[in-house]
C-alpha cells in the first residue's frame, strides 16, 4: 500500500463499516475519527499529507457516510454503541497498536477505546476533540435544555441551526477567514447524508440526544490520561463555534507535556488548514 487511498468495507456485527485506507501496514498506525452529520470523506485532503509516515485507517461509522445505516429500532446509535463497533472495527482489520485522531464526535468515540485498551494506544491528536467542560462553547447553552426536555419546542431551535443545509455549511465557514479557504464539497455531501431517510432521528433525536452521557464520561477520560500519560498533540481553531480553547488548554492540566496549539480558524481545520494539521499529527511520530 502507499500513499493512494484505498476503499475498503468489512462485516463487523452484520454491519458494512466503510473505511479509507493508505501508508503502508509496517508505518505506525493512525485511526482518523471524524465528527457530526459527516464521515471519512472529511480527512480527503489530509490523507494523502501524512500517508508517506503513517499507516491511516478512517471509518465511517454506523448511520455515517458510506457504512450500514440501519434504523434506530436495529442498532443503538449512543456513543458507547459506535465505540464498542468500531472498537471491534479495529480488531477485525487487524490492528494491534495504534494513534487515535479525534475530532468532535471521534472524541467520546476513540476516548472510549483508549480507556478500555490503554496498551493499544500509542497516541492522541486532538482537533475540536474535547474532554472537558471548559471546551463547551456557549453553543452547548442551546443545547442542554433539549437533553432535558426533548420536546418539539426544544427541538425544532437545533434541527434549524444544526441540522439544515444552512447550518451544516455553517459549520464549516464559521470563524474561517476567508471562507474560500474551505472548499464547498465537505459541506455538500453532509447536506446529501442529512436528507436520507432516518438521518435526521440519527443524528439529532439518537446522538445529539445521547452527547449528554459523554459529558459525563470527562472525569473518566481525565483519569485515564492522567494515570497512562499518553502523547498528546492538540491543535484546535480560535474560532471554533462548538469547541472553544480552554478545552484544549485543559489537556495541560493532566498532561503537562502536551502539546497545545490555538490557530486562526473555525471547526474544520482539516478542511481549512490541512497541512498545519499534518504537521501537528507528526508530531506524535
Amino acid at each position: 500500500m502507499s500513499l493512494t487511498i484505498q476503499h475498503k468495507t468489512v462485516k463487523v456485527d452484520n454491519l458494512d463499516i466503510f473505511y479509507r485506507e493508505a501508508g503502508h501496514p509496517s508505518s505506525p498506525t493512525i485511526i482518523l475519527l471524524h465528527g457530526h452529520a459527516s464521515s471519512s470523506h472529511t480527512f480527503r485532503d489530509l490523507i494523502p499529507l501524512i500517508a508517506d509516515r503513517f499507516h491511516v485507517v478512517a471509518p465511517d461509522y454506523p448511520g455515517f457516510g458510506n457504512s450500514s445505516r440501519p434504523r434506530p429500532d436495529e442498532y443503538k446509535y449512543t456513543f458507547v454503541n459506535m465505540a464498542n463497533t468500531i472498537d471491534k472495527f479495529t480488531e477485525k482489520i487487524g490492528l494491534q497498536k495504534f494513534a487515535i485522531y479525534i475530532f468532535d464526535y471521534g472524541a467520546p468515540i476513540g476516548l472510549l477505546i483508549a480507556s478500555k485498551h490503554p496498551e493499544r494506544i500509542t497516541g492522541i491528536f486532538s482537533q475540536s476533540g474535547n474532554a472537558y467542560e471548559e471546551g463547551l462553547s456557549p453553543a452547548f447553552e442551546g443545547i442542554r435544555p433539549f437533553w432535558a426536555d426533548p420536546s418539539p419546542a426544544n427541538r425544532e431551535p437545533l434541527k434549524e441551526h444544526m441540522f439544515s443545509p444552512e447550518g451544516l455549511a455553517g459549520a464549516y465557514t464559521l470563524g474561517v477567514e476567508p471562507a474560500s479557504l474551505v472548499a464547498p464539497d465537505g459541506a455538500n455531501l453532509d447536506i446529501y447524508y442529512m436528507s436520507r431517510e432516518g438521518a435526521l432521528e440519527i443524528q439529532l433525536d439518537n446522538l445529539l440526544k445521547d452527547y449528554e452521557t459523554v459529558v459525563k464520561f470527562y472525569p473518566q477520560w481525565q483519569a485515564y490520561l492522567r494515570q497512562h500519560k499518553p502523547k498528546l498533540v492538540a491543535i484546535w481553531g480560535k474560532s471554533d463555534p462548538f469547541f472553544i480553547p480552554p478545552g484544549a488548554e485543559a489537556f495541560k492540566r493532566d498532561l503537562p507535556d502536551a502539546d497545545v496549539s490555538i490557530i486562526d480558524g473555525g471547526h474544520f481545520l482539516n478542511d481549512s488548514n490541512p497541512q498545519a494539521i499534518a504537521a501537528g499529527i507528526k508530531k506524535l511520530l
